[in-house]
């Protein structure tokens, strides 16, 4: 038993709340390098020694210079950065805009498309009954469809069908389109997992205080939801991200489609590397700044307050 004195050995003594099965002991140090200058000291040599041990598998195997060459080379790294349309290779730099641009566009169709979905899914008006088994069988079929499937099904199926205008889009239009329509599906759920954490005497607050359903829902309901899932959907913002470099089985020369042109015509895959670094430029920032807001929302949670 512990004196009322003095905490008890191995106890949290820091100004926050300290994260689950961490086993922390000591005070105020970053929690990332373990807490205390103790614990600094040890997480740099832990990090130095993992590294070091890394580097000397890659450099000291027998492949290591063949690899270095195909994927490393800086010379190549270079030159499918910037491109040559006249030697028949297109810049990887520049074609990833277009995957941002891809993303940007994407993101904001699937953000309203999956709530208009979430809020049929979650209605109970006998009249929806129709709308609510189409939106379930939406659900079901994207989820359950892989997504390079959905590609080739909208990119190929569309322009065959000869219609006027949908059937003469480009290729990253059908590519996005394909996108919004898996990703709505994922993100229905999440919309759908917001609004049922909001608790009903929320609803019922809101009801008592005259404001009719729609009111309360966009008043009340909504941004509790959306603030409660903000962290799942940045997680499947960064997948999505990543997926647009799907997109290239199309023909549309985005990052990923730029760098394997490269390698074909060079024999050299130091493309893909730059595509790599590219992909992991804008997802690395997104991340961190997700896990920000779930360490945050925990804070918030545990303490029993909201911001």
């Amino acid at each position: 038993m512990a004196l009322s004195g003095s905490p008890p050995p191995g106890s949290y003594t820091g100004g926050g709340i300290p994260p689950p099965g961490s086993f922390v002991r000591t005070g105020r140090g970053a929690r990332l390098l373990g807490g205390g200058r103790g614990g600094t000291v040890i997480s740099a040599v832990s990090t130095l020694v993992v590294l070091g041990a890394l580097a000397a598998i890659f450099l000291l195997a027998p492949g290591a210079r063949a690899v270095e060459h195909a994927f490393f080379n800086p010379q190549d790294m270079w030159q499918s950065f910037i491109g040559n349309p006249r030697q028949g290779y297109y810049s990887v730099g520049a074609a990833f805009w277009l995957n941002k641009r891809m993303f940007v566009i994407a993101e904001v169709l699937i953000l309203v498309l999956a709530l208009l979905i979430a809020l049929i899914r979650q209605s109970t008006h006998p009249a929806l009954f129709p709308i609510r088994i189409i939106g379930t069988g939406y659900v079901d079929f994207f989820r359950g469809v892989p997504l390079i499937l959905v590609i080739f099904a909208i990119g190929l199926g569309v322009p065959a069908l000869s219609l006027p205008v949908v059937s003469t889009q480009s290729n990253a239009v059908y590519g996005v389109t394909a996108l919004v329509l898996s990703y709505s599906a994922y993100v229905s759920e999440v919309y759908r997992a917001g609004l049922n954490s909001v608790h009903q005497s929320q609803v019922a607050a809101a009801r008592s205080l005259g404001l009719r359903h729609h009111q309360a829902l966009r008043h009340v309901i909504l941004p509790q939801a959306v603030r409660n899932i903000i962290p799942p959907l940045l997680n499947d913002f960064i997948s999505l991200q990543k997926d647009t470099a799907l997109v290239g089985v199309l023909g549309t020369i985005e990052a990923n489609k730029a760098a394997d042109i490269y390698s074909e015509q060079v024999f050299n895959f130091s493309s893909f590397t730059v595509a790599a670094i590219l992909f992991l430029i804008l997802t690395i920032p997104l991340a961190r700044f997700t896990d920000r807001l779930i360490e945050r929302d925990r804070r918030r949670r545990l303490a029993g307050t909201t911001p």
